[in-house]
């Protein structure tokens, strides 16, 4: 059976868990409506992604 030898001390403990943190999602603002939508993703109010409609919006039926 695998045991440790020596107890992790908190500072090596500490230092494997620095990139355990959350990270902020990023957020741009879409061109068309001015709605906070995800970079490189169809905004979720209008519909539209790189300039022009690709799906028809909740709102518009």
């Amino acid at each position: 059976m695998a045991v440790p030898k020596r107890k992790t001390t908190p500072s090596r403990r500490n230092m494997r868990r620095a990139h355990d943190a959350l990270v902020a999602t990023a957020t741009n603002e879409c061109p068309n409506c001015g709605e906070i939508k995800r970079p490189h993703h169809i905004c979720a109010s209008c519909g539209h992604y790189d300039g022009r409609e690709v799906i028809e919006a909740e709102g518009s039926l």
